[in-house]
Order: structure tokens, then C-alpha cells, then sequence
């Protein structure tokens, strides 16, 4: 009690030095504002009608936590990974295991090595019956699937489809009682500036919230996923948000929490959301199919450049330029011609070859879809009778894509790859490294001189993280064609920097 008074007769003493310092100085101290703040007439000390906007913002905000969170649901994930010793590369080579196999056995006779990993993210509730959507890679190759709702209790799940281009997954609880759903938006009322906020539970911190607005919209080519169309926004994501809901302030889902651009692991102010149009057409595909059906053409395409538009006698650098036409494919029927540069599809014009790739895709194999096709100076049209997307196919795309990127001139000599499940066992590399692996160096090329070898992994080019092919193209496009790179390379398990110059 005697050190509460004598704490109490310190306050007093100190508000008054700093009253009486204000006074002389001429400056009012903390503390006097602090006390003409708590003036006897209780009155605020700003005016609520000075900020009569930002409290009617504040209270929109309360308003569509409290009406979505309870939808929002936190996802941990039990995975068991099993690796493969590491062998050296001679054993790995095809020419090798074309004429002895392999003369060790799998893992060169040793046992594989598991081990257990964790993953947490987030998801939220479509139905009352217990469906949820998420992320594929939130519970990809799990054994087992936790699900904890807002009210603390928690549920064991069932995967019942994924689908690995798009990132996009659907899991269930069954739950005795019906569950609050959240409310489905509509892309197309989606701008930049559009306020939106990301809910989820980054860090395993549930039933989080952040607030920002849409950066930008149509972002592609970003190496994250095979088909991508991402809502950009700078409200605050971090791990763990992924699979949570992107809302507008009428409390509508407008997207799916998915990725970040970090050069730190964590947020710095760029994240992409899967739209929720390709959100809602995957997840009744895999409800409905059990799979994603997707429209097919059967060709390869790329963007127009100035450079092509002016080798093809183009008017604009509009369109999209056939590359190659695949041999059995609906396009070969059709057909198109490599060098054929599309610019409508279905009386719609086509702005790149993104845009083209996701129109097709939701098109139903079967439909006929038309294309006005510029070649050789002349506008014709085509009907092309789309096909079934192969999944084999698929799932090699970028490998394709890799292959025929235009590079920095000082990478024209590699070849790269995806890391998959099947080189990562081959290497020995744990799911944590990210890259790509190169398949082969040109003799004589920059690259080889800089002593780049089949089997480094690169990680990052000019300090740039690189998690996939598409991820490499674009950054190594941006580079100047006689510019010296610097590439991080991973190899035999350790890390260094190599300088590739023209």
C-alpha cells in the first residue's frame, strides 16, 4: 500500500514538472494534452463529425469480420516424405541406366529416408454440410487433415479433389450440426482500389484479419501456377493465409489467398489471390467430376513483340502467335499453321497469350470455338472443335515453355526443368529447395565456360528467387542481352555464386 501512494504522489509531482515545463518553454507537454483531453465535460477530443467517414469505414470493417470469420477456418496437415539417398550423377544418367540399370537398386541400396512434415493454412466454407475450399499445396500429399473452426472445435477432413494447376482443392468435415457459409462475389465487380480484406491464419495465428486494396488484376507469367490470372493486393499476407478468403466489403468472396512476392519468406506488400470466377468453376468440377475438364486446342503460343509484329507484317503488337501446332491435336484438324497469329477468339479479342490459354481452358471440349487468325498479311477465320486438355500433357508445359524461352543472350546455352517429385528423389533434394534443374549446357556457350553443369540447380538469377521455368523466363527476359548475370547455384548441397558474362 505504501509504494501504491508513494507511486502515486510520484505521478503527480512529474505531471506537474511537465505542466510547468510547457508553461515556460512555451510548448505544451503530453501530459497537458493528455489532461485537456479528459476535460470534466467528457466531451471527445476530436469531434466524431470530423471523422464521421472513418468510423462509418471502421464499423464496415467490424461488420464483415463479424459476418465472414465465423467461416474461416485454420488447416493443419500431416505429410510422411519419403527422399532417396543421394547418388552420384553418373548413376542418374539415362545413357548409364539405358545399358547396366541400376546396379544398386533404388536409393543405390540403401533405404529411403522419411520423415515427417507439417504445413499449416487456412480455408473457408461453402456449404453448411461441411465443404471447404483451400489450397492444393496446403494439403498436398497429406495423411492427414485437421480442421479447426472458429468455435475451437476440431474435425478430422477428407480430400475430395485437388486440382495442381490452379492450386485450388476441396476438402469435408462432417459436423453434426449446419455451419455458417461464406458468401460467393463476382470478379468482374472487382477494380484496382477495390478495398478488400484478407482473412486467414498467418503463422497458425487464427481468425486473423488485414486490410488493403487491389494493386492490380490479370497478373500472369508469374512461375507460381500453370494457370494463372491473380487479383494482386497489399493487404497483408503471410504463411499460413493461404486458402483463406479475399472479401470485399459487402462481405463477399472475391478471391482465394494464395501466394506472396518475398525476398524474406514473410509480407512485403505484394500478394495474389486466385479470382473467385476460377475458384467457383474448379470447385464444381472437382464436386461435381471428381477432376478439372479443360478446353484444348493443341498449340503452342507466345506473345507479340514489336520485333514479330514487324517480321509478320502485323498492323499492331496485337495477338498471339502460333508457335507450333501439335500433331494429332484439334488445331492439326483445323488446320492452323505455325506462325498463324490469333487475335479474336469466340468475336472477343485476345490480349496475350495468358488471356487466350484461360479463355480456352473454359471452354467445353466439344464446343467449336472460332478464331479470327491473321497469316500471311490476310485476316481468315477458323473453327477449331475443341479437345480435352491430356493431363501428361499438361503437367509438361512449362518443361516446353523452358526449353524455347527467349533468355539473356548469356543463357542461350542452358536447358532447365521443373523441379518434380522424381528429380528432387533423383538429386536428393528435400521439398524445401526451390528451383530449376539444368538438363543440359550447351558446349562452348557462356554458361559452360562459367562452369554451369548438368544437375545444378539455380535458385536465384540476380538475386532473384526462382521457383519454377516460367519464373526464370520472365526474369531472364528482363535482363539486357549483353548483361552479365548472376545466378545462385545449389550444388552437391552447398550454395555459391557464379557470374555468367557475355
Amino acid at each position: 500500500m505504501r509504494e501504491r501512494e508513494q507511486h502515486k504522489s510520484g505521478l503527480k509531482i512529474l505531471t506537474l514538472v511537465a505542466l510547468l515545463t510547457g508553461l515556460v518553454m512555451g510548448i505544451p507537454s503530453p501530459s497537458a494534452i493528455a489532461l485537456a483531453a479528459s476535460a470534466p465535460n467528457g466531451d471527445p477530443l476530436v469531434p466524431e463529425k470530423d471523422v464521421a467517414a472513418g468510423l462509418a469505414l471502421q464499423k464496415s470493417f467490424e461488420a464483415v469480420s463479424r459476418a465472414v470469420l465465423p467461416a474461416v477456418v485454420n488447416i493443419s496437415t500431416t505429410a510422411l516424405v519419403s527422399t532417396s539417398p543421394h547418388l552420384p550423377p553418373m548413376f542418374d544418367d539415362p545413357f548409364f541406366k539405358r545399358f547396366f540399370g541400376n546396379p544398386f537398386g533404388p536409393g543405390g541400396g540403401q533405404a529411403p529416408q522419411k520423415h515427417v512434415e507439417r504445413s499449416l493454412g487456412s480455408g473457408f466454407i461453402i456449404s453448411s454440410d461441411g465443404t471447404i475450399v483451400t489450397n492444393n499445396h496446403v494439403v498436398k500429399n497429406a495423411t492427414k487433415v485437421t480442421v479447426l473452426l472458429s468455435n475451437k472445435k476440431s474435425y478430422q477432413a477428407k480430400v475430395i479433389g485437388t486440382d495442381p494447376m490452379t492450386d485450388i482443392a476441396v476438402i469435408k468435415i462432417n459436423s453434426r450440426t449446419p455451419l455458417p457459409v461464406v458468401t460467393w462475389g463476382d470478379s468482374k465487380n472487382v477494380d484496382v482500389g477495390t478495398i478488400v480484406l484478407a482473412m486467414g491464419s498467418p503463422f497458425g495465428l487464427t481468425q486473423s484479419v488485414t486490410m488493403g486494396i487491389v494493386s492490380a488484376l490479370k497478373r500472369s507469367n508469374m512461375g507460381i501456377e500453370q494457370y494463372e490470372n491473380f487479383i494482386q493486393t497489399d493487404a497483408a499476407i503471410n504463411p499460413g493465409n493461404s486458402g483463406g478468403p479475399l472479401v470485399n466489403l459487402r462481405g463477399e468472396v472475391v478471391g482465394m489467398n494464395t501466394a506472396i512476392y518475398t525476398t524474406n519468406g514473410g509480407y512485403e506488400g505484394i500478394g495474389f489471390a486466385i479470382p473467385v470466377t476460377m475458384v467457383r468453376q474448379v470447385v464444381q468440377d472437382l464436386i461435381t467430376k471428381g477432376k478439372v475438364v479443360r478446353g484444348w486446342l493443341g498449340i503452342s503460343i507466345q506473345n507479340v513483340t514489336p520485333v514479330i509484329a514487324k517480321q509478320f507484317d502485323l498492323k499492331k503488337n496485337a495477338g498471339v502467335l502460333v508457335s507450333d501446332v501439335l500433331p494429332g491435336s484439334p488445331a492439326e484438324a483445323a488446320r492452323l499453321k505455325r506462325g498463324d497469329v490469333i487475335t479474336a477468339l469466340n468475336g472477343m479479342a485476345v490480349e496475350d497469350a495468358n488471356d487466350l490459354r484461360m479463355h480456352v481452358a473454359r471452354i467445353p471440349p466439344g464446343k467449336i470455338a472460332s478464331l479470327t487468325v491473321v497469316r500471311s498479311g490476310k485476316t481468315i477465320h477458323i473453327d477449331v472443335k475443341v479437345g480435352e486438355l491430356p493431363k501428361k500433357l499438361a503437367m509438361n508445359n512449362r518443361h516446353r515453355e523452358g526449353s524455347t524461352g527467349n533468355f539473356n543472350n548469356v543463357l542461350k546455352g542452358l536447358r532447365i526443368l521443373d523441379l518434380n517429385g522424381e528429380i528432387r528423389q533423383q538429386l536428393g533434394l528435400s521439398s524445401n529447395v526451390h528451383g530449376v534443374v539444368i538438363q543440359a549446357v550447351q558446349p562452348g556457350s557462356a554458361v559452360e565456360a562459367a562452369g554451369l553443369r548438368r544437375g545444378d540447380i539455380i535458385v536465384e538469377i540476380d538475386r532473384k528467387p526462382v521457383r519454377s521455368v516460367s519464373a526464370f523466363v520472365r526474369i531472364a527476359r528482363r535482363i539486357p542481352s549483353d548483361a552479365e548475370v548472376l545466378l545462385t547455384i545449389l550444388h552437391d548441397g552447398r550454395h555459391s555464386y557464379v557470374s555468367v558474362s557475355p
